[in-house]
């Protein structure tokens, strides 16, 4: 991808594709040594790349919902760009550590879930879409939720949801060469509610593990006294951890199903009188916060400004502090070590953090939880005792399977490199005879003269990074500057996006289309050498409150119309139709006029001048570009490029982003917020504040109505290139009244009827993504 700026695209390594190999043929082991686990979720706002996941050996990513039409998985489009990012991102740092995928509801909403276990047809579409899901994002496992089950009639139907869905897994891994997805479940401390118990039986029998929610016993919401509220015992009440662990054993739960909650916050209660400062003094309600609710990392910024000392209680292995008449209940390093410390003397599978995101910036307490592990607990038998024999089993087995596991990637690994070397000398070949032949302007550049261009590839010349590698600046011997896209030669990745992009381009010439000037190959390299472009890429300047002033309306209209030119040539004028498949604001590039040039054609699709449409197994492009038909069914044609360019058109005219949410609640996605408030007379509020159309044929309020045309859910109600084309030259042009855009989370009344009669048809549903096909990735 030909994009200066940074790219959220992330690259495979050969340690991350030999994990995605070993995974898609040994089937994942249940039998874990000891789990260090946590949950993040994508409504946190601590990004992906933050994570340490050298810290852990699973990672679950929360959460996806339930469709209450479908009973399919549903995921937001912003939560669906956080999810197909995840497990690449994790295992840049940690190429072993293993992805869940959490499935949850909230309490509101318990009643869906209710309905879905209650018939085997529903069961059969969550569970398949789960599957799907899990697959399409790349996950290793799926985790349950459903904190509100509490009859009888819903844990039986459970038991037979989590039959279905172990027989259904297995199914799955049994006709494809993937591993076989873990199935775990979060769970109450206790299996027993008041009026009927987990079904413990079908738990061990077709889950994995567990991971016990060992907190939140206590809240200052609902109790008028502090409490511990993650004790791990208390000398007065059955709500503690040790009680709830032993009532899981009891019920017939092995130990190591069982994987230890760790909460990384605390609570904030309101003294009743601040002298009384004991575990079970009298309170009136919350502290600090609306709910009492304090991730560790910002109540210890808050101790740290108030001066306050924290102290520990034995008895129920808790940490408290009192600042004023604010008393703070929380798990600190020596809290979290003591309940790590009990969970390998109870013999449990391992703990889990909840949530990573709430340890503070050093990841303190995640390390507390693993300071003893140089230094493990070791059983001491007598020679006699035939447990030596395990033990002696447990040391060779594993060494063996890691012989094992050497000798197959290194056999594996000696045939990729045999083809990529037959696809080298096959690049070369092709390269050759597309600068002799199909385009004699084409150079084929020498390493030596790129090395020198760029200072060795100096970190001062890098633009920028792509999904397939860095972007150099470079100075020719004769003064020419050029920027060069230079793949990674640790993965074979981007191989037929490079060869598409040089075949393809090398052919295209127009004023809006970024110019190849060539490549180079030489050592194995994969090198493509465009004319540079000084001003960066589009999105340089829009999301930026001071590079934004740089584009006035009159700048702005010359890009639009640049962009209309182009996508017009590619569609309409030249010899074959072309279809970019990943138009976005970092992909338009612009001169040293400001003057847009379209890049990155690793992804584009030629088509013949008679054909319309293709279908395609492998989703690319960026998510909030791509239209539903494509998400949908892999279908793509001209009006996914017209769908794409409207988002942009939006965006252009707003400065806004698309992947933030907007709006006086900041509940609406960017194409739902411009719908509104052009539907009700007030598309002025959209627009850049900076922007004044005063003076220009172009207004601003038109391409909004334009822009809104293209992004409607059926392909055949947005208008042609030339169409648009026409409509934004000709301000007297007659234009349609746009639908309401794909993806919506809301409907108009007079589309509610219509919406209702094709809901089962839907696949991905607005809003809530329902993933129903699996693509390749």
């Amino acid at each position: 991808m030909l994009s200066y700026p940074s790219s959220m695209a992330m690259e495979l390594t050969i340690p991350t594709l030999f994990l995605l190999f070993l995974s898609s043929k040994f089937p994942c082991s249940t039998a874990q040594t000891w789990i260090k686990s946590g949950y993040w979720f994508s409504g946190s706002k601590f990004p992906v790349t933050d994570i340490n996941s050298t810290l852990f050996t699973h990672l679950i990513c929360g959460m996806a919902g339930l469709n209450p039409s479908t009973y399919q998985l549903s995921i937001s489009s912003s939560d669906a760009q956080s999810f197909s990012i995840f497990t690449p991102t994790v295992r840049q740092k940690n190429s072993t550590v293993t992805t869940l995928l959490a499935i949850g509801v909230r309490s509101a909403k318990s009643s869906t879930f209710s309905s879905m276990v209650s018939q085997s047809e529903f069961r059969k579409s969550f569970i398949e879409s789960s599957i799907r899901t899990a697959r399409l994002y790349w996950f290793d496992g799926l985790d349950f939720h459903w904190d509100s089950v509490n009859t009888s009639s819903e844990m039986a139907n459970m038991a037979i949801l989590f039959d279905e869905w172990r027989l259904a897994i297995e199914s799955e891994s049994g006709n494809s060469s993937g591993s076989q997805l873990i199935l775990t479940m979060g769970v109450p401390f206790s299996p027993y509610l008041d009026s009927a118990s987990f079904p413990i039986a079908s738990i061990k029998k077709n889950l994995n593990w567990v991971h016990l929610m060992a907190f939140d016993y206590y809240t200052p919401t609902s109790w008028n006294y502090t409490a511990a509220f993650a004790a791990l015992h208390d000398p007065g009440s059955e709500r503690n951890t040790e009680y709830g662990i032993n009532a899981w054993i009891a019920g017939g739960l092995s130990t190591n199903k069982l994987v230890l909650g760790l909460p990384f916050y605390g609570y904030a209660w309101t003294l009743v009188n601040p002298n009384d400062s004991a575990v079970g003094a009298p309170a009136k309600g919350t502290a600090i916060t609306r709910d009492g609710w304090m991730s560790y990392k910002d109540l210890k910024a808050y101790m740290q400004r108030s001066g306050a000392v924290s102290e520990y209680n034995a008895a129920y292995f808790v940490n408290y502090c009192v600042i004023g008449s604010s008393w703070i209940a929380y798990d600190d390093v020596e809290v979290v070590k003591k309940k790590v410390a009990y969970a390998k003397e109870r013999n449990l599978l391992g703990y889990f953090v909840w949530q990573v995101e709430d340890d503070d910036k050093n990841w303190v307490l995640t390390q507390a939880a693993q300071e003893d592990e140089k230094n493990p607990v070791i059983v001491q038998e007598d020679e006699k005792n035939p447990g030596n024999k395990r033990h002696f089993l447990l040391i060779l087995l594993p060494t063996a399977a890691t012989v094992t596991l050497v000798l197959v990637y290194l056999t594996w690994y000696k045939g990729r490199m045999g083809e990529r070397k037959e696809l080298q000398s096959l690049f070369k070949t092709t390269m050759v005879s597309a600068g002799n032949a199909n385009a004699p302007n084409l150079l084929v550049f020498r390493l030596i003269d790129l090395v020198e261009a760029t200072n060795n590839f100096s970190f001062e010349n890098k633009l920028g990074e792509g999904g397939y590698g860095p972007v150099y600046k470079g100075v020719l011997h004769n003064g020419q500057e050029i920027a060069i896209k230079k793949l990674s030669r640790t993965s074979t990745q981007g191989f037929e996006e490079f060869k598409n992009e040089v075949m393809l381009t090398a052919k295209l010439q127009h004023v809006n289309l970024v110019r190849v000037l060539g490549f180079c190959t030489e050592k194995e390299e994969q090198m493509l050498i465009y004319e540079y472009m000084p001003n960066k890429s589009l999105d340089h300047f829009l999301y930026d409150p001071t590079r934004g002033l740089l584009l006035d309306w009159e700048k702005r209209v010359q890009i639009i119309e640049g962009v209309t030119q182009g996508l017009l040539y590619l569609q309409e004028y030249s010899r074959l139709t072309i279809i970019h498949r990943d138009l976005k604001a970092s992909n338009i590039l612009l001169d040293n006029e400001m003057k847009p040039k379209i890049a990155d054609f690793g992804m584009a699709r030629i088509f013949q001048k008679d054909e319309f449409e293709a279908n395609t197994s492998r989703i690319v492009g960026t998510y909030g570009y791509v239209p539903p038909e494509y998400v949908k069914r892999g279908i793509y044609s001209t009006k996914s490029d017209i769908y794409s360019f409207g988002v942009l058109l939006l965006q252009i005219i707003s400065g806004k982003r698309n992947n933030c949410l907007h709006g006086l609640h900041e509940d609406l996605k960017l194409l739902d917020y411009a719908y509104d408030l052009w539907k009700c007379g007030k598309g002025l509020e959209f627009m850049d504040p900076s922007l004044d159309d005063t003076d220009s044929s172009c207004k601003l309020v038109r391409c909004m109505q334009i822009a809104l045309l293209c992004v409607q859910e059926n392909p055949a109600d947005r208008p042609s290139m030339l169409e648009l084309s026409v409509m934004l030259k000709n301000e007297t042009a007659a234009m349609n009244i746009p639908k309401r855009p794909a993806f919506s989370t809301r409907r108009d009344e007079d589309e509610v009827q219509i919406q209702e009669s094709t809901s089962q048809q839907e696949i991905w549903s607005v809003g809530d993504v329902s993933i129903t096909q699996m693509v390749a990735r």
